[in-house]
């Protein structure tokens, strides 16, 4: 579904991205890695938010150098770190900005469904929103999007575990209906509760590839690779 291959991004002197290869098909693929390795630089150079060198491509269709409006609508959605809610508008509002009418496999009605919390606060403004209510409404927008692929970076920052739990289980939802999902997560337990391969993202390149499983039982690696162990995160 979505090929990066040899992917560099350069911000003056610094090299942020140093050859970034992965691959994403049906099955979800997650990111791990600690802060300031690049996992935040690649979601936006694959959306084109930042210039970048190399290839992306989605379903066999070129997506490098595309502004992000175009590669939105090849069928990428972005649900950024920091969930970019706009305080003015209601739950509702943000909703139909996206809506691709009653036909789309993801309609408004089915984003209420999903998420009981977004129906109960349609008339809330963004800023009256929790977190985790925010987190919920920044998803809903980017299904609405009926995008083909789906990537989120952080989405479990700052929310308690049931909402993570929530959020888990919406995701392996989505990749039942065949959407992609490429997940950047600090956050081991909801990584390797989505996804089934982890690859791990040290200075700028994806350092191992490797089952979710395998990085969830080992100390040692997640160590090695995210500086703790998740059991002490």
């Amino acid at each position: 579904m979505l090929v990066v291959r040899d992917l560099h991004v350069r911000f003056g002197q610094a090299h942020i991205l140093q050859g970034v290869d992965l691959a994403v098909g049906p099955a979800p693929l997650a990111i791990v890695g600690r802060n300031g390795m690049g996992k935040t630089t690649l979601c936006q150079a694959i959306m084109g938010m930042v210039a970048g060198r190399g290839e992306i491509s989605l379903d066999g269709t070129d997506l490098a150098g595309r502004a992000p409006n175009r590669v939105a609508r090849a069928g990428v959605a972005l649900v950024p770190q920091g969930r970019r809610t706009f305080p003015s508008l209601t739950v509702d509002e943000h909703l139909r900005l996206v809506d691709q009418g009653p036909r789309a496999r993801w309609t408004r009605a089915r984003a209420y469904e999903t998420f009981p919390r977004l129906a109960e606060r349609r008339r809330n403004g963004g800023t009256q929103l929790s977190g985790g209510e925010q987190q919920m409404l920044a998803i809903a927008r980017a299904l609405l999007m009926n995008p083909r692929l789906v990537i989120m970076d952080e989405p479990s920052e700052g929310l308690a575990p049931v909402i993570v739990d929530h959020l888990a289980e919406v995701l392996r939802g989505l990749t039942l209906e065949g959407i992609g999902l490429l997940l950047v997560e600090q956050n081991l337990r909801m990584a390797t509760a989505v996804c089934e391969q982890v690859a791990v993202m040290v200075t700028g390149r994806i350092a191992a590839t490797l089952p979710a499983a395998e990085l969830a039982g080992n100390e040692d690696l997640q160590r090695r690779y995210l500086g703790v162990a998740a059991g002490h995160h």
